[in-house]
Order: C-alpha cells, then structure tokens, then sequence
C-alpha cells in the first residue's frame, strides 16, 4: 500500500496539472484535478477518448458535493447516506463553474465518493491542500473502449509513461465500474447498471427505478454499444452449446479461448481456459483479468459461456454485452 510520501507526490502532481492512476473498489482511475480543464484535457489525450464523452469527479466526502452540484434533491441524499463510499456515481445538475471539459458539454456532472481506502486517502490530502473545488476526475485508466484495468499492472500496460504516477493499491474487489443513477430528472432513472442493482436501490427509492442504458441524455460514462473490449474477437455462446463451439473452432484451425463459470475444462480441451464463479459478484471481479489474459494467450476467438437471463446478472451482462461489440477492433 502507498506510504505517507508517495501521497504527498501524488497530490503534488494532481495540483502541478499531471495525471494520477489511483486505486479505486471498482476499476482503477486516470486521475487529474477536476478543476483544471488543462489537466482534464491530458485524461482524453492519454486514453483517446472522445471530448464529448462525459467524466465522472470523485469526492473526498457527501460534505462536497454542494460545491460541484446544485437542487440536488432529497432522494440522492438518501443514496449518498446508504451507498458511499461505494460504487455509485450520481448525475446532478452542475454548479455554474464546474468546467465543460468534466461534462461533455452538459449541464450535469457525475459524483462519486469511492469506498477504496487509497483513493479516500488521496482524496482527503488532495482536499486538504487545494481548497474548496476540490475533485479528482478519473475515468478507467485504459486507452479508451478497451479493458478496464483492475490492477497496477494493467494500468503499466495500457497507459506506460502516459501517466506520471500510479497509486498502486492491489485488485480492485468488485471488478466492474460504478452503478451510474440520474437524479438530475424528476424520478431517479438507472443509465449503467453496477455492483449496486436495482433491487438495493429500491430498499431506498421505495420503488424499483427504470433502466436506460441507451444513449440519450444525459450522456455518461460507459454509455457507448462497443466499451470494455478485447483486441481479440468474442463471441456469446450458450452453455449447453459451448463443447460443440469449441470443436467447431478447432476442426476451422482456429485457435479458441474459454472463459465459462459452469463447466470446467476436460481433457483435449483448449489451455486458455477461465473458469470464473458462477455468482455475479465473483464473476464480475474476475472479468476483465480474465479476458486482458485471453488477450495474451495468443487465440484467435474468445468464447463465452452465455450468462443466466436474471436481474442479478445484468451489471455483467451488460459489460459482456459491450465488450462483444468492440472485441476484434484494432
């Protein structure tokens, strides 16, 4: 885990304008000062991410979020109290300030405060020593569309010297990024599912929210049909069909990878094989290392092993889903 000093040039290089990867219980962060559009600016130049594409801003505590936000409304008060720290970001209208550059261009602006011990440390120092606007905007430290990093080591390997410093605060547990809720419309509507699921939400609306996880406004990160994808090509398949695949693919001269959570590899089976838990939080902290190995195993196709149709399973599902869309593109 990062020592006292190792903070201390993390935030100097936040407050010198300069990027940051840091830990958070989601997926590691590309950092930089929030408040300086400059700074913001090298976030879309190192992942190649379009200008319009809206960043998430990450918060040292619920006593900041007046700064950045305005008629924030009971009901996000009451999701703020129950989920952070944790993996939920919410959409507020934004203070007149906030800059453009955090927001695509929207009047609205993603808050988060991250439950990562790391990041809340660097969050509180960062805090301390700059004042009132205060904010780290990190989107997933990967180029962008690609697979988000759940380690040091992934970022290294995605971004190299593209980031001045990396926060290393081992694997991220839940793997995916964060449940994305609008509140900035009248009822709180769900734009990406997460770790927090519709049923944990309505403990506190009272009511299941909708979903809307197509594009429309507003926009938000992670919004896009190809994200989160392997250089690797990637097709769904049916559990029961998956055997019948993979012989398929051999008998082509095509070499398959698997990643499953129902069966094991047997005998003559291809070696790049993943068997990940067949529950949705283990299966969601093992996915994207699972498919940035198949990415190194030198296969030609990634088979996965289609998952259960259940509420429980669309935070993953709609990763899966994104990820087959851009997997192969170069």
């Amino acid at each position: 885990m990062p020592l006292s000093p190792d903070y201390d040039r993390a935030v100097a290089l936040l407050r010198a304008g300069e990027l940051v990867a840091l830990p958070t219980e989601t997926v590691y962060g590309l950092g930089a000062d929030a408040a300086n559009p400059a700074a913001v600016a090298k976030i879309f130049a190192a992942k190649g991410r379009p200008a319009d594409h809206p960043l998430i801003v990450h918060l040292s505590g619920h006593d900041a979020v007046d700064r950045w936000a305005e008629q924030v409304p009971a009901v996000a008060w009451e999701l703020m109290e129950t989920f952070w720290p944790g993996p939920l970001t919410l959409i507020l209208k934004k203070q007149a300030w906030v800059p453009d550059a955090v927001t695509g261009g929207q009047d609205t602006v993603g808050l988060r405060v991250p439950g990562h011990p790391v990041a809340l440390e660097l969050l509180r120092r960062f805090a301390a020593a700059t004042g009132e606007h205060a904010g780290i905007a990190a989107p997933s430290a990967n180029r962008f569309g690609r697979i988000s990093p759940t380690t040091a080591e992934h970022v290294r390997e995605e971004l190299g010297d593209r980031v001045a410093m990396i926060l290393d605060g081992g694997a991220c547990a839940v793997g995916i990024e964060s449940t994305i809720v609008d509140c900035s419309r009248d009822e709180p509507v769900v734009l990406r599912p997460g770790h927090i699921a519709p049923a944990h939400l309505e403990a506190v609306l009272g009511r299941l929210p909708s979903i809307e996880t197509a594009s429309g406004a507003p926009r938000v990160s992670g919004s896009l049909a190809a994200h989160y994808a392997p250089q690797t090509p990637m097709r769904l398949v049916a559990g029961e069909r998956l055997l019948d695949f993979i012989n398929a693919q051999r008998h082509k001269g095509d070499r398959c990878g698997v990643i499953a959570h129902s069966q094991p590899p047997q005998a003559g089976m291809p070696h790049a094989w993943q068997l990940l838990p067949a529950d949705p939080v283990g299966y969601a902290h093992g996915l994207y290392a699972a498919m940035r190995d198949m990415d190194h195993a030198g296969v030609d196709l990634i088979a996965v092993e289609a998952l259960p149709e259940t509420p429980a399973w669309a935070a993953v599902a709609d990763r899966l889903r994104r990820a087959v869309a851009g997997a192969g593109q170069s």
